[in-house]
C-alpha cells in the first residue's frame, strides 16, 4: 500500500472591536468624584484592585489617594515604582506582574489603576497586556506629556538593548482619566517636555494650535495650565480657557491621526514627525534629555531638511525655531550635530519602517508629506545647521541641566 500524503490548510478569521475613551474630569481626588471607582464597561468590582503610583505622585498625592479609597471603603493595594526613563525596563514590568499575582487580580472585574507619568503608564500597560494574556486597566496620566500623548496611544513600550520602546504591545486601556489639576505640581521643565509633543502636533496638522503656542505657550507654562485666580486678567486671566483649547486640540488631533491606523499597518504616519531621529539621540543622552525635548529638536532638524528642499520657506523655519525657544525648548543639541549618530538613528528608523524612510516632512505649518529619498549629504547639511543653533539654546533650559 502506498501512502499519499496531502497537505491541508485551515484559516481562522476573527475581528475584534476596539473602543476606548479619554475622559476629562476635574477634582479626580475629591471623594465626591467617583470616577476612580468605576469599572470600565460597567459592573461591580470583584476582589482587590491594584493602584500603581509613580514615585513622585506618591510623594505629592499619596496621602490624598489613600484617603480617597479609604473614604469609599474600596479594597485596594498599592505599589510605587520609579517613573524615570532609566527605569522603563522589563524588571519593573515583572515587579508589577508579581504584585498583580499577589493581589489576586481578576480577569475583568478588578482592573488595576496606574497614576503617574508616561513611563509608569507604559510599564503597567505592558504588564496588563501580558498578565492572563491581557486584562483591562485604567490610566490616570499626571504629566502634560502623558495627558496629550500617552493618554491617546494604544501602545505600551519599554526600553531594551539600548533602544527606546523596543519591547511593547498594542494594549489600550478601556478608560483614561485626565485631570488638568495634576499639572499644578508638575515641575516647569516637565511642562516644557510635554510642550514638545504639542509642538509636534501643531506642526503636522494644526496651524491654529501652533499660533496658540506662539502667543500663549510661555504663559500657559508659567500658569501651569491652571485656571486663573479670581480677579486675574490679561494673558494669565485666560489661561484656563486657552489651556483647555491647547490640550483639547492636541488630544483630538492625535486621536484623529491614530484611529484609522491604530495597529500601524500603514507605516506612513504623520505622528512620527519628531520621532525619526530622536529615539536614538534620546537614549544616548539619558538622563540629560527628556523625551519631549528630543522630539522638539527632531522637529527642528526635520524642518531644516524641509527648508533646504524648499518644501517650506525661510520664514516658516524661523517661526518654528522661534516658537521652540519661546516654549523654553532648546532647538538643538550636540548629538544632533553628530552626522554619524544621526545616520545611525535613520538606519534604525528605516528598519522600524520595514525598509523605507517614510519621513514626515513639512510642506507648511500644519501640513506634511512623506519622503523616501533623503540623502547622507542632506543629513550632513542639517547637522551643520543644527550646530549653528546650539548657542541659541534658552538659558532656562541650559541652567536646568
Amino acid at each position: 500500500m502506498v501512502y499519499a500524503s496531502r497537505s491541508q490548510t485551515w484559516q481562522v478569521r476573527s475581528q475584534q472591536s476596539i473602543a476606548y475613551e479619554i475622559v476629562e474630569t476635574r477634582g479626580l481626588l475629591d471623594p465626591r468624584n467617583d470616577s476612580l471607582l468605576a469599572v470600565p464597561g460597567g459592573g461591580s468590582t470583584a476582589g482587590t484592585r491594584l493602584v500603581v503610583l509613580d514615585h513622585s505622585i506618591d510623594a505629592l498625592y499619596g496621602t490624598r489617594i489613600r484617603d480617597y479609597f479609604a473614604h469609599h471603603g474600596a479594597a485596594v493595594e498599592y505599589l510605587t515604582i520609579q517613573g524615570a526613563e532609566e527605569n522603563k525596563n522589563i524588571e519593573q514590568v515583572m515587579q508589577v506582574a508579581d504584585k498583580l499575582n499577589e493581589v489576586g487580580t481578576h480577569r475583568l472585574s478588578s482592573p488595576p489603576l496606574v497614576i503617574g507619568g508616561g513611563v509608569v503608564a507604559d510599564v503597567v500597560g505592558l504588564a496588563a497586556s501580558l498578565y492572563r494574556r491581557g486584562i483591562p486597566y485604567v490610566r490616570v496620566p499626571t504629566t502634560l506629556l502623558a495627558q496629550v500623548d500617552v493618554s491617546v496611544a494604544a501602545k505600551t513600550g519599554i526600553n531594551y538593548g539600548g533602544y527606546r520602546n523596543r519591547l511593547g504591545s498594542y494594549s489600550p486601556p478601556p478608560r483614561t482619566l485626565i485631570d488638568r489639576e495634576f499639572l499644578a505640581t508638575v515641575p516647569e521643565r516637565e511642562l516644557r517636555n510635554g510642550m514638545g509633543e504639542i509642538f509636534k502636533m501643531a506642526l503636522i496638522k494644526d496651524r491654529r494650535l501652533f499660533e496658540l503656542l506662539e502667543t500663549y505657550g510661555a504663559a500657559l507654562i508659567s500658569a501651569r495650565f491652571q485656571d486663573p485666580a479670581a480677579g486675574d486678567d490679561g494673558v494669565e486671566g485666560v489661561a484656563g480657557e486657552i489651556a483647555d483649547e491647547v490640550i483639547g486640540r492636541a488630544i483630538a488631533g492625535m486621536a484623529e491621526e491614530l484611529e484609522p491606523n491604530l495597529w500601524e499597518k500603514n507605516l506612513e504616519r504623520s505622528v512620527d514627525y519628531g520621532h525619526s531621529f530622536s529615539p536614538l539621540v534620546e537614549m544616548r543622552a539619558i538622563p540629560e534629555l527628556l523625551h519631549g525635548e528630543a522630539v522638539a529638536m527632531d522637529c527642528v532638524f526635520s524642518a531644516v531638511i524641509a527648508a533646504h528642499r524648499e518644501l517650506i520657506g525661510a520664514e516658516d523655519l524661523r517661526r518654528i525655531v522661534a516658537a521652540a525657544r519661546r516654549l523654553g525648548l532648546a532647538p538643538s543639541h550636540p548629538l544632533f550635530c553628530d552626522t554619524d549618530l544621526v545616520l545611525e538613528a535613520l538606519e534604525d528608523t528605516v528598519r522600524h519602517r520595514d525598509g523605507r524612510q517614510n519621513l514626515p516632512m513639512l510642506t507648511g505649518i500644519g501640513e506634511v508629506r512623506f519622503l523616501n529619498d533623503v540623502t547622507h549629504v542632506e543629513i550632513k547639511q542639517a547637522c551643520d545647521a543644527m550646530a549653528d543653533l546650539l548657542d541659541a539654546a534658552p538659558a532656562a533650559v541650559r541652567g536646568s541641566r
